[in-house]
């Protein structure tokens, strides 16, 4: 049985181990762009000079030998053909499969703004050649415009601040990490931020972007007229599911590649798992969906049953955030807040139920929080005060000592 998995993120090197766990025979080959392994949550540990590329490596130092996973580095899918049961290559080479995985994720989505998608000095931040680029173009830049300040526009100014860049950051939105956090848990970012030299220019969005005679960026106009001066720009304004090689490919996609609980297309013997598919874009969902569709490509018919995904934990500056589930209030909501000097709490209750927390300072219990919110679970029977609530509050003591969910 020969599997192929294209790309070489947690997904695919999960998958991968799966694999060669269930079937000591299978030939397992991993097809990538990407030339090194590497973790994307920690590139702005990498911009920041804290860590090199090898220290960026998630798998075993000898995890091709030991796997027995044969790696194509630094090549494209441009046709997947299920009809023939292989791909095309950008090398001219075909490949084929008896099973496929398609895991190569995400691309940074740079928005039609004037010349933004053809100046040479706009980067976006996805992989580690876009951290690398930006580590050399630092190296002359010294004002840095970041378009974004979701967790991706931040992590690149932090890497920045730690080069001594000055960085502005434009956000259309009129507070940072708007998706993850509440007006006033971001405000203690914000201020952090600020106070270690970064300008927001918050509420609003660039307009025009136009490229001068060297092919490159050197400010931008904002919506009210406000000009933004810069050597080198990075745009953190979200990403698109990296499926344009399958056009033509009878392989359905909308937000990503779409699978059933199964992890399977609509095509046969084809599976997708991690950011491709839409399901989620946080780190431990993407290596769940790499194990499922690799148990599935032997054989072992497995469900990916655990969709939740809405949880994010933030550390910039020493100060600790977690938000699980949903932050943005809603007409009917109850709020309950907790502040002191060195922390803030904020619930979403809605008829009983947790519905989103947010922890800043202390982020202990947050299985708690995380399972309650999962779960849908009903609080009012506890009869506690909110934020004292645990595990114990769910568990009795039944027949014979043994603990059994009381809810």
């Amino acid at each position: 049985m020969k599997h192929v998995i294209i790309g070489a993120g947690v997904a695919g090197t999960e998958a991968a181990k799966t694999i060669r766990g269930l079937d000591d025979n299978a030939g397992i080959l991993l097809i990538s762009a990407d030339t090194q392994i590497h973790s994307r949550c920690m590139l702005h540990k990498f911009i920041g000079g804290e860590r090199d590329e090898k220290s960026l490596n998630f798998t075993e130092d000898d995890f091709f030998e030991k796997y027995r996973v044969d790696w194509k580095k630094g090549v494209r899918v441009v046709e997947v053909c299920p009809g023939e049961k292989e791909i095309h290559l950008d090398t001219g080479e075909k490949v084929g499969y008896d099973r496929l995985l398609i895991a190569n994720g995400a691309d940074s989505c740079i928005p039609p703004v004037g010349d933004l998608r053809k100046a040479s000095n706009v980067y976006g931040l996805r992989n580690l050649s876009d951290a690398q680029d930006i580590v050399k173009e630092a190296e002359e830049a010294e004002n840095v415009l970041i378009i974004g300040s979701g967790l991706v526009g931040l992590d690149a100014a932090y890497g920045l601040l730690e080069r001594g860049r000055r960085v502005t950051i434009v956000e259309m939105a009129p507070q940072i990490l708007p998706v993850q956090l509440d007006a006033h848990g971001a405000q203690s970012y914000q201020e952090l931020f600020e106070k270690a030299g970064v300008r927001f220019l918050l509420g609003r969005r660039a307009s025009e972007a136009q490229c001068g005679e060297d092919g490159r960026i050197h400010e931008v106009v904002l919506d009210n007229g406000e000009k933004a001066a810069c050597d080198m720009i990075v745009v953190a304004a979200g990403v698109r599911a990296s499926t344009g090689y399958l056009e033509g490919s009878g392989i359905m996609c909308e937000r990503g590649v779409c699978v059933d609980s199964y992890l399977q297309t609509n095509q046969p013997d084809i599976y997708a798992a991690g950011d491709i598919t839409g399901l989620s874009g946080i780190w431990p969902n993407a290596a769940d969906q790499g194990r499922v569709a690799g148990k599935n490509m032997c054989g072992l018919k497995t469900e990916y049953a655990d969709r939740f995904a809405i949880k994010n934990t933030i550390n910039f500056f020493g100060l600790l955030s977690l938000c699980v589930g949903r932050i943005c209030e809603e007409e009917g909501d109850e709020i309950q807040v907790r502040e002191d000097k060195e922390h803030y709490k904020r619930v979403i209750l809605r008829d009983g139920k947790v519905e989103g927390i947010l922890l800043q300072g202390d982020i202990s219990h947050a299985g708690t929080w995380q399972y309650l919110i999962k779960n849908h679970i009903d609080i009012r029977g506890t009869g506690k005060d909110i934020f004292k609530i645990n595990y114990a509050d769910f568990y009795q003591v039944g027949d014979g000592g043994k603990y059994e969910w009381a809810i």
